[in-house]
């Protein structure tokens, strides 16, 4: 049997789970107050399917009839007991369900819980996660664990972060209604932002060759509501010897084109900060609306010219390089990492040591294979343990003409926002809005 730590997640085969056959979630507890579990089926955009896809005790089926809720059990105990039983058939679900959020509430604070355990049946028990009253604060609702699909695969997040406001905020978080009147509702509130200049009306008053790019970012941006959102982006460039193709062929300056339109979404600067590296590392500086045009073939005399040392992968130093400007810089608002490599990665435990002491940090980082292969630990950065968040995603092109830009983008997002979530309710992202 599997045990999940927080923050763990994994694709359900890696569990002996086959997605295609019901599971069956088993919540059980000890506790001395009273308590619910509840299922929220949400969309791509974390948001709440409609208001019948939350089940719970009062609603113990979807209207499709694939999520169940077959035994619920609130009261007190002074044994430990099956709280709720759920029933999911994940193979079965409507394509717009994206992912299912289990989420524990009560009245009271949940640090009076004594223990809960999580088992994830499926025929026998394949995972489990467990909880003492430590784990919880005075929160009273913790989003406890995530079914979610990525890249049509079905994984399993163990989440546990407490949510202030309890279960009335929680149900508003995800997009549900709340009864008018109800005081924890009233509790959640939303401290309004400025508004920022249209993505694309900045880019048609200075880079109008990019105003096609804009309208499909935007697209996404407002998918996962982070149009308003304020962060720094940085653009991490492979230049050895493998990649030269790449950048003979405009593939490298096409990247900067399509990333730029989130960094002027994001950076109040409306720029982003590039490094090159092969066995070393080398800052290029920022790139903006009034350098992007051939920045590839013009920063420091072109990319033929950078002082990176022989041309030769050393991923683990530039990812240093990266995370001690960002230190220095300090750190006040969540940093975007598009890193960018076409292979033949082999320092592992560098990497490894890198990014689990950057998982303290407010840094994501977006790993983007391509038009290589032996990618190595930077497939695996996504499940690895060890970690206090999982601050990473990977995936793989072999050509940037294979994808359009719509679906570059929603891949270049994917994890982001749930990493913002989770970083800040952590403590680990401060600024940003």
């Amino acid at each position: 049997m599997n045990h999940l730590t927080v923050g763990q997640r994994a694709p359900l085969n890696n569990l002996a789970i086959d997605d295609t056959a019901p599971i069956t979630l088993k919540f059980t507890r000890q506790s001395p107050i009273e308590m619910d579990i509840s299922c929220f089926a949400l969309d791509a955009a974390g948001k709440l399917i409609n208001d019948d896809y939350m089940v719970f005790y009062n609603q113990p089926t979807s209207p499709c009839g694939q999520i169940k809720l077959t035994h619920c059990e609130s009261k007190p105990t002074a044994n430990k007991g099956i709280q709720a039983e759920f029933e999911v058939n994940l193979s079965k679900l409507a394509a717009n369900i994206d992912s299912l959020f289990f989420v524990l509430s009560a009245d009271t604070p949940l640090n009076q819980i004594q223990s809960l355990e999580i088992g994830i049946w499926q025929q026998s028990q394949k995972a489990q996660a467990e909880y003492q009253a430590a784990d919880f604060a005075q929160q009273q609702a913790s989003m406890l664990m995530q079914l979610y699909r990525k890249s049509g695969v079905w994984r399993v997040s163990n989440v546990a972060q407490g949510f202030n406001g309890g279960l009335a905020a929680i149900v508003q978080h995800f997009g549900g209604d709340v009864e008018e009147g109800n005081s924890t509702a009233a509790e959640a509130t939303v401290t309004p932002v400025q508004t920022k200049l249209s993505l694309e009306k900045v880019m048609l008053d200075k880079a109008p060759k990019l105003v096609n790019l804009a309208k499909k970012a935007t697209i996404s941006l407002e998918k996962r509501q982070l149009q308003q959102l304020t962060a720094k982006v940085a653009l991490v460039l492979d230049a050895s010897g493998s990649m030269n193709r790449q950048y003979k062929k405009g593939r490298v300056q096409e990247v900067v084109n399509r990333i730029l339109p989130l960094a002027v979404s994001f950076d109040d600067d409306q720029a982003l900060d590039c490094w090159a590296f092969a066995r070393d590392p080398q800052y290029l500086g920022e790139i903006g609306l009034s350098n992007y045009d051939g920045f590839i073939d013009n920063a420091h005399g072109g990319w033929r010219k950078w002082a990176l040392g022989p041309r030769i992968n050393n991923e683990a130093e530039v990812m240093k390089a990266v995370t001690e400007f960002y230190q220095k810089d300090g750190l006040d608002v969540p940093i975007y990492v598009l890193f960018i490599s076409d292979g033949g990665v082999n320092d592992n435990r560098g990497i490894t040591r890198v990014m689990t002491e950057a998982a303290k940090l407010p840094i994501f980082w977006q790993f983007v294979g391509l038009g290589g292969r032996g990618y190595g630990i930077l497939k695996k950065l996504d499940d690895m343990a060890g970690r206090v968040i999982d601050n990473c995603d990977f995936f793989e092109l072999d050509d940037l003409d294979d994808i359009s830009e719509e679906a570059l983008y929603e891949n270049m997002l994917e994890e982001f926002p749930m990493w913002l979530k989770e970083a800040k309710q952590l403590g680990i992202v401060t600024g940003g809005n």
